[in-house]
């Protein structure tokens, strides 16, 4: 990562900066206004920026997702979105958010992570398509990746927070 890069939890006073982020990095609105709808309505679990000099350049996001199975709800988190400003890619910026809030939500208790991005970047965190492979999802494919840190299931219906329904 490039030196003098501090990674912290988000604040409200990052929100247009996260905007600028997303929107540099991507090209477009949606994944800001994902971010937008998922904190406004509190389904954020963990939220990080990377700073450089007082300026974000990164940001990543993990939300409340539920595994339904009949014997019940499972909470497992979604990563989306993960955005690093075009100047500055390539440079480990990205892969630090990951590792920092991968180690964040362990300590916190979580157990199970999904992701829907390039399985050979999150393949080298761990996710894996295979541990995906037993989800039911409006979003199955090669691109869906699942990642568990300790005891969680390998099927049932993936439920994202409601403000994924307007992707």
């Amino acid at each position: 990562m490039s030196a003098g890069v501090s990674i912290r939890a988000a604040t409200p006073a990052d929100r247009d900066a996260i905007r600028t982020v997303e929107e540099a990095a991507f090209g477009r609105k949606d994944e800001a206004l994902l971010v937008d709808a998922l904190v406004a309505a509190g389904d954020a679990v963990l939220e990080l920026v990377a700073e450089t000099g007082g300026r974000i350049v990164g940001h990543i996001l993990f939300s409340r997702l539920t595994v339904e199975r009949p014997q019940g709800g499972f909470a497992a988190v979604a990563l989306a979105p993960l955005a690093i400003l075009p100047d500055v890619q390539r440079q480990g910026i990205g892969a630090a958010l990951v590792e920092e809030a991968h180690r964040r939500l362990r300590a916190a208790g979580e157990s199970l992570s999904v992701v829907l991005g390039d399985p050979a970047y999150y393949g080298r965190f761990g996710y894996a398509r295979a541990a995906a492979a037993g989800f039911d999802s409006d979003y199955q494919g090669e691109a869906l990746q699942a990642l568990a840190w300790g005891e969680a299931p390998g099927d049932g219906r993936l439920a994202y927070a409601p403000a994924f329904s307007g992707l």
